[in-house]
């Protein structure tokens, strides 16, 4: 069984102050873009794990992994052994700020559900989704949501239109604890409780690239580039080739651009990489599906 799943980009993320558990109250709208990892689920004796794809190395194949804790979540909550060979085709950027390893944990989850016959409703999915990640539940679901909470409580959002982006990937990735530290130790107490911009909300329900352009935002974003100070210099230059806006996406340091047109898209991907200011630049619209299982192993959605 293959299941392929989106990757995110946060055209909000407006962040409170630390919980008494540690998280922060989020107010983060999540958009699905038409980048996608696969998990292929196969019958073994035990638990294995393998990965391929860009960066693949920094991949974690042991008990940490997402995937593997979603499976074994999964078999836990049936009363079965996780007896099941996971392989993750990468292609969403890892540590990107893209949420990568939530996408692999959802694409797992459906894919052993669907190997093992277990027919599992949609709210227990999404229960195990919200158990092992914040940004976990919206990889299942896709499209665009509003998530409150540290994220995982979603509200479905309307979309009217396909909105076109670049992603520039940078050379390794960032923490996301790391970087939400730093935005503690930036606004200290002055953190304010999170609020969903219904200027932004109107634009995703209309369609309206060059609105939606003026209210991208990331309270998160002056912690990764405290973090990563050359993501200002990517940033910049997508600016100037004619990105609509452009935001690091999520925790980083994978930065965001989101142009007007599909043509404008591919000049903003050239210019990025003609600077040298990002490892790759590539093209991707939005909002994709969730999670789904492939109907073959010959299908394919990949973005070139």
């Amino acid at each position: 069984m293959t299941v392929q799943v989106p990757a995110k980009v946060n055209v909000q993320l407006a962040v409170g102050p630390p919980r008494a558990d540690g998280f922060h109250e989020l107010a983060n709208v999540f958009l699905a873009v038409g980048l996608y990892d696969r998990v292929t689920a196969r019958p073994a004796e035990r638990l294995e794990l393998g990965c391929t794809g860009p960066d693949a190395d920094r991949v974690p194949l042991d008990g940490t992994n997402l995937a593997a804790r979603a499976a074994t979540a999964l078999a836990a909550r049936h009363g079965i052994e996780p007896a099941v060979r996971l392989d993750i085709e990468k292609d969403i950027p890892v540590a990107g700020g893209m949420a990568g390893g939530s996408a692999d944990a959802a694409g797992a989850l459906l894919a052993c559900d669907a190997l093992w016959g277990l027919e599992t409703p949609r709210e227990q999915l999404l229960e195990i989704c919200a158990e092992l990640g914040s940004d976990v539940p919206f990889s299942l679901v896709g499209g665009a949501a509003l998530g409150r909470g540290r994220g995982e409580r979603l509200s479905v959002l309307e979309v009217g239109a396909e909105f076109h982006w670049v992603f520039a990937t940078a050379d390794g990735g960032l923490s996301t604890p790391a970087v939400y530290r730093e935005f503690d130790r930036l606004t200290g107490s002055a953190a304010s409780e999170p609020q969903p911009s219904e200027a932004l909300l109107a634009a995703l329900r209309r369609g309206d690239a060059e609105q939606l352009a003026a209210c991208l935002a990331n309270d998160l974003e002056p912690a990764a580039l405290s973090l990563r100070p050359e993501l200002a210099r990517t940033l910049e230059t997508g600016r100037g080739a004619g990105a609509a806006a452009a935001l690091v996406s999520g925790s980083g340091p994978t930065c965001a651009f989101l142009a007007k047109s599909a043509e404008g898209a591919e000049s903003v991907a050239g210019a990025l990489r003609e600077a040298g200011v990002c490892r790759t630049a590539r093209t991707a619209t939005g909002p994709a599906p969730g999670a789904r299982v492939l109907p073959d192993r010959t299908a394919t959605n990949r973005t070139p």
